[in-house]
C-alpha cells in the first residue's frame, strides 16, 4: 500500500504552507491528492514526489507548466 500524507506533512516536506496547498488544491497547481472525506485530504508520498520533480529548473526563462 502506498503511504499516505496529510497536508501538514507535504507543507513540511515541499517547504510550502498548509493555507498554500489548499489554494494549489483549488487552482490545480499542486500534487495529485485523495479527499477521502469531507474534510480529509491525504497525498500519495510517490505523487508528490513526482510534483516536486516535475519543477526542476536549469534556467529562470523555463516555461513553466501548470500541475
Amino acid at each position: 500500500m502506498d503511504v499516505l500524507l496529510t497536508p501538514q506533512a507535504v507543507s513540511e516536506i515541499a517547504g510550502v504552507s498548509v493555507s498554500a496547498l489548499a489554494q494549489m488544491r483549488y487552482r490545480g497547481t499542486g500534487p495529485v491528492y485523495r479527499q477521502l472525506s469531507a474534510r480529509t485530504i491525504r497525498y500519495r508520498e510517490a505523487d508528490v514526489q513526482t510534483w516536486i520533480d516535475a519543477a526542476a529548473r536549469t534556467q529562470t526563462g523555463e516555461l513553466q507548466e501548470v500541475g
